[in-house]
């Protein structure tokens, strides 16, 4: 049987008329049924229709059309066998991105609530990231920060998390476009200036053959656009393939130098090896014919090269147009430009200081070590000069609060233990966050517990046979013995 039943709760039965004169079917009608059930399945009899006018397959099992009696439709349906639309997860539009670049109101004055070092909203003192002041914009009220934009969550689907260019503006690229344009039509003029030239002093014959050597030109330059090779090939035009420029068979692979597993690691995507595979040699990275990729990276004219890339990018958001690409010499001008003017400020700056306030003699003491001719300080070198021990990083201090007790205790909870109970070193108290009673609590302690004698007891109160110890004497019996245990 594979025709639609739609069951109905009980409820609605009961309230029916139907339920007062129940019907029962009999052999004729679930004949007919049948009959009408091959019937459609054979195509001689039109299909069941649901609510929404749409044909139900014939041929589905009736563990499938059957509708529960909880899903309350009376008409044959296949909706309880689609995905409902209250459950459905709902998703972000491909369209919707992070907004970038957002500023933020300033306020003018502090506010109830704001941090208390930058005045902003958005966070307190504690998760403020800017450099502690030394009086905090709750006091001063001046040169409060913007309050942060807070990005909403955005939730996309398959596609949307796949999108590789969601949050692109086509308005960047018009940028380029307009600047690739005025660039041509800049070499076009130039080109019909000196045409223009050639002509006045007769070198070339007449208007026309200056518009044909004109349009030559541009032809000349896109026929040599395109027969530039990919970086990395090499056509033959002759054989018509395509040849990759692989490293040169006689040297050594990358993932040869070293074959311990435990060596540097080479990544065989990008054929590189990022990390010396000699290190466990201890030799200088010049005695080595491969010292790894990052040798080569921090070495040369690299690190100059990403110098000018800073200070072009640094000129760029200051309205200069420069290029490191486009326009080196440009650039390596401006540079040392802007180093010889920025040493001389930095000079001028300096002499003014001195000269107001004084102290040149001290800038050229000499070291400390110098002064003392000796230092602790152990630092062992190579013979490359690289240090291999004896420098050790500077410990961070904590920007969360140290050395505050609360309560009136003079230590940290914790700071004493006994039998499997952490508590108070000062009291001996072991309920966290009281008050501290101080000896007083210590001998509280030892009277409960009879097997302990608080170490107050046991320093201070002198024997029948010796004489009263003086402060200092009970100080160092206090540091040298917690407790004391009396033996029976």
């Amino acid at each position: 049987m594979s025709n639609v039943h739609a069951s109905q709760p009980l409820s609605v039965i009961l309230k029916s008329n139907e339920a007062e004169k129940p019907t029962e079917k009999r052999r004729e009608d679930w004949r007919k049924a049948k009959e009408l059930e091959e019937a459609r399945k054979a195509g001689t009899a039109p299909a069941e229709v649901d609510e929404e006018g749409r044909d139900i397959n014939p041929h589905i099992p009736q563990y499938i059309t059957q509708v529960p009696w909880y899903f309350g439709t009376a008409q044959p349906t296949l909706k309880h066998q689609r995905p409902q639309p209250e459950k459905q997860k709902q998703f972000n539009d491909v369209s919707d991105w992070y907004k970038k670049g957002v500023q933020a109101t300033v306020a003018t004055k502090f506010r109830k609530g704001a941090c208390e070092n930058c005045g902003a909203m958005t966070h307190n003192r504690k998760d403020c990231l800017e450099r502690p002041r030394k009086i905090g914009a709750r006091y001063t009220g001046e040169e409060i920060a913007p309050d942060e934009y807070i990005q909403s969550q955005l939730d996309f689907d398959f596609d949307g998390k796949r999108d590789r260019w969601n949050g692109y503006n086509p308005d960047e690229h018009k940028k380029v476009v307009d600047e690739f344009d005025k660039t041509e039509a800049a070499k076009r003029h130039l080109k019909a200036q000196k045409l223009e030239d050639d002509l006045l002093k007769g070198e070339v014959a007449d208007a026309e053959t200056a518009k044909v050597l004109l349009e030559a030109d541009d032809e000349e330059e896109e026929k040599y656009a395109d027969n530039i090779d990919m970086p990395g090939t090499k056509l033959d035009s002759k054989e018509r393939i395509t040849v990759r420029n692989l490293r040169i068979r006689e040297d050594v692979a990358k993932y040869l130098r070293n074959l311990d597993p435990n060596s540097a690691h080479y990544d065989p995507k990008t054929r590189s090896m990022r990390d010396n595979p000699y290190a466990h040699l201890n030799k200088d990275d010049t005695e080595l014919q491969f010292s790894g990729d990052n040798f080569v990276r921090y070495s040369g004219d690299t690190s100059k090269m990403a110098k000018q890339q800073m200070f072009a990018w640094q000129a760029y958001e200051k309205g200069l147009d420069v290029h490191l690409l486009a326009e080196p010499t440009k650039l390596e001008l401006l540079q040392r430009e802007y180093t010889v003017k920025h040493d001389e400020f930095e000079r001028d700056k300096k002499d003014s200081v001195l000269e107001r306030y004084g102290g040149e003699q001290h800038l050229h003491a000499p070291l400390e070590q110098q002064l003392l001719a000796q230092t602790e300080n152990y630092v062992e070198y190579t013979r490359g000069g690289k240090v291999i021990r004896g420098q050790e990083k500077a410990v961070t201090k904590s920007r969360y609060e140290e050395n505050e007790y609360i309560n009136n205790h003079t230590s940290v909870w914790g700071s004493w233990w006994r039998d499997g109970t952490w508590g108070y070193k000062c009291c001996h108290n072991v309920v966290k966050m009281s008050y501290c009673t101080g000896d007083k609590g210590i001998v509280a302690q030892a009277e409960n517990v009879p097997h302990l004698v608080p170490e107050s007891a046991a320093l201070c109160a002198p024997e029948d046979d010796e004489e009263p110890k003086s402060l200092v004497q009970v100080r160092v019996a206090r540091v040298t013995l917690k407790w004391v245990v009396p033996v029976h």
